[in-house]
C-alpha cells in the first residue's frame, strides 16, 4: 500500500474515467473562463471601442470602456450565482450524470455567441456568452463533486473529490499559456480564444452518456433497485456490492423525507444546523480568503515587484504551473492524512502569507529584497489554496449531508461561494485604494478564522459513511435543543429528526424508526 494510496483495487477504470471525463467537460471550463479574460483585456476594450464608433459616430470615453470590460468579466459570476441556485431543481430532475449531460448545450451557445461576436460587430454577444457559461460553471462546480462524491467507495471519496479542483488548476493553467502572444495572445485570435471552451465539452458530450448514473440516486430518490445493483457492478471492484446496497437502504430508510429538503427547509432544520453553518464557513472563507485579488491582479504585483513587464506573462504562467503540483499534491494526500489538516494547514498557510505581503509592501521602499518576498507570497498563497481549500469545500458539501439535504446544501455553498468570489471582485479594487498594502491583513484574519473553526468543529470524515459523518454531528446538534428531557423522550426525539441511529462506540445497526 504505496503513499499515492488512491491506486487501491477500489478503483477501477470506469470510475476513473468518469472522474476525468466529468472534470474535464465542466471543472475545466470553470478555471478557463476564470483566466480567458486577462490577457485579451486591451484588444476587447479595443473590439467595444470600434463598435462604439460605427454606432455612434464617437468613441467611448474611457469610465465607459471599463465599465464594459468589468461587466464582461463580472457577469460570469452573476451567471454562475444564478446557475448554483437552480442546482437543487436540477439533479433532483435529471440525476446528476443527467444535469451535467443536458447542461452542455449551454457551452455551446455561449462559445457560438462570442465566436461570431466580432464578425457580427456585437459586444452584447460578448457579454450574454460570459454570462452562460456562468451559468453552466455555477452548475458544473457544485454538480460535479457531488457526482464524484456520490460514486466514490468511501476510502476514495476524498481523492475522487478533489479531482474537480485540479481540472480547475489546469483550466486556470491552459487559458494562461493560450493567452500567452506566441500563441492566441493575438488581437485576431480573441474570439476564438473565448470559445475554445466548446472542445473539451464536446468529447465529454460524446461519451459521458455511456456510463451510469449515481447509483445512490437511483436507490434513494428513484427506488430502482435494479438500476443501483447494474450501475454499482460498472463502478466496483469485484467488492462486496450487497453491503454497499444495504448501507444505501439503511440511509434511505433513515431520512425523514424521502423527498428532496427545499433551501428552506434545510436552513430550518435544527438537526443539521452545525452541518449547514460548516458549509456557510468554508464556503465564504474559500472566496475571502484573498485568493481572487490575487488571482484578478497578480500581474500588477509582480509589476509592483519590478518583474520587467514583458516577463510577466510567463511569470503568471508559472504560477499557473504551481496550482496544478498543488492540487495534486493534495489530491493524492487526501486519503493519507485526512480532511482536516489539508484544510487546516492551507488556510493558516495562506494566512502567514498574507500577513508577509502586507509586510514586504510596507518595507519595499526600505528594503530592497523585500518585493521577492512579495512575489514568494503570492506563490505561497497559490499553493497553500489548492493544496486544501480549493476543492475540500465541495467534497465536504458531499460528505456533511445525508441524500435528502445534499442538492440544497450544493445550492447554499455555491451560491454563497459566487457572490462571495463576485464581492471580492468588486470591493478589492476599493479595499486596496483606501487601506493600501493592510488590505492584505483582511484576508489574513479571515483565512486565521477559517482554519480554527475547521479546528475546532469540524470532525474529520475520511473513510466514514454518510450516516456515520451525520451521527458525528448528531450530539453536537442536539445540544442546540437545550429544553431538558427525560431519556425516553430523548430517544424519540433523535429517532424523529432523521438522524435517529443511537451509536455505542462505532456501532450503527440500531435504525431510525
Amino acid at each position: 500500500h504505496s503513499f499515492f494510496s488512491p491506486w487501491d483495487p477500489h478503483l477501477t477504470s470506469s470510475l476513473l474515467a468518469v472522474a476525468f471525463l466529468s472534470s474535464f467537460g465542466s471543472s475545466m471550463l470553470y478555471g478557463y473562463n476564470l483566466a480567458v479574460v486577462n490577457s485579451p483585456a486591451n484588444y476587447i476594450k479595443a473590439f467595444y471601442n470600434r463598435t462604439f464608433v460605427s454606432r455612434n459616430g464617437g468613441g467611448a470615453s474611457e469610465e465607459t470602456l471599463t465599465l464594459m470590460y468589468s461587466l464582461t468579466v463580472s457577469v460570469f459570476a452573476i451567471g454562475g450565482l444564478l446557475g448554483s441556485l437552480m442546482v437543487g431543481m436540477l439533479v433532483t430532475k435529471f440525476g446528476r450524470k443527467g444535469t451535467l449531460v443536458n447542461s452542455t448545450v449551454l457551452v455551446f451557445v455561449a462559445g457560438t455567441l462570442m465566436g461570431f461576436s466580432r464578425t457580427c460587430g456585437s459586444p452584447e454577444m460578448v457579454i450574454i456568452g460570459r454570462f452562460i457559461t456562468g451559468i453552466h460553471s455555477g452548475i458544473s462546480l457544485s454538480v460535479v463533486p457531488m457526482y464524484l462524491g456520490e460514486i466514490a467507495p468511501k476510502n476514495l471519496r476524498g481523492f475522487l473529490g478533489l479531482m474537480p479542483s485540479i481540472f480547475i488548476c489546469i483550466g486556470v493553467f491552459i487559458a494562461q499559456i493560450l493567452g500567452l502572444h506566441e500563441m492566441l495572445g493575438k488581437e485576431e485570435h480573441w474570439p476564438l480564444f473565448l470559445s475554445l471552451a466548446v472542445v473539451p465539452t464536446f468529447i465529454q458530450l460524446m461519451l459521458l452518456p455511456w456510463f451510469p448514473e449515481s447509483p445512490r440516486y437511483l436507490l434513494i430518490e428513484k427506488h430502482n433497485t435494479h438500476a443501483t445493483i447494474t450501475a454499482l457492478r460498472w463502478y466496483r471492484a469485484k467488492c462486496n456490492i450487497q453491503s454497499e446496497v444495504e448501507e444505501m437502504q439503511e440511509e434511505q430508510r433513515s431520512l425523514s423525507t424521502v423527498d428532496t429538503v427545499t433551501v428552506r427547509g434545510l436552513l430550518t432544520d435544527t438537526s443539521v444546523r452545525w452541518q449547514v453553518l460548516s458549509v456557510v464557513v468554508v464556503n465564504i472563507g474559500m472566496q475571502l480568503s484573498g485568493i481572487d485579488a490575487i488571482w484578478f491582479y497578480t500581474n500588477t504585483i509582480f509589476e509592483n515587484a519590478g518583474i520587467p513587464i514583458p516577463q510577466i506573462q510567463y511569470t503568471t504562467v508559472g504560477t499557473g504551473a504551481i496550482e496544478v503540483i498543488a492540487g495534486l499534491v493534495g489530491c493524492f494526500t487526501i486519503e493519507r492524512v485526512g480532511r482536516r489538516p489539508l484544510m487546516i494547514g492551507g488556510f493558516s498557510f495562506m494566512g502567514v502569507c498574507c500577513a508577509g505581503i502586507t509586510l514586504s509592501l510596507i518595507l519595499q521602499a526600505h528594503v530592497s529584497f523585500m518585493r521577492y518576498v512579495s512575489v514568494a507570497c503570492v506563490v505561497g498563497i497559490i499553493a497553500g489554496f489548492c493544496i486544501g481549500p480549493a476543492g475540500v469545500p465541495f467534497l465536504m458539501t458531499a460528505e456533511l449531508f445525508k441524500q435528502s439535504h445534499r442538492p440544497a446544501a450544493y445550492t447554499v455553498g455555491g451560491s454563497l461561494n459566487w457572490m462571495s468570489n463576485f464581492t471580492v471582485g468588486f470591493v478589492f479594487p476599493f479595499l486596496q485604494m483606501s487601506a493600501g498594502a493592510f488590505c492584505y491583513l483582511v484576508f489574513c484574519g479571515v483565512c486565521i478564522t477559517v482554519a480554527s473553526y475547521v479546528f475546532f468543529i469540524i470532525p474529520e470524515t475520511k473513510n466514514k459513511t454518510f450516516m456515520e459523518i451525520s451521527q458525528m454531528f448528531a450530539p453536537r446538534n442536539a445540544a442546540l435543543k437545550s429544553q431538558p428531557l427525560g431519556s425516553l423522550d430523548q430517544l424519540k426525539l433523535k429517532a424523529m429528526n432523521g438522524y435517529g441511529t443511537l451509536e455505542s462506540g462505532g456501532d450503527n445497526s440500531m435504525e431510525a424508526m
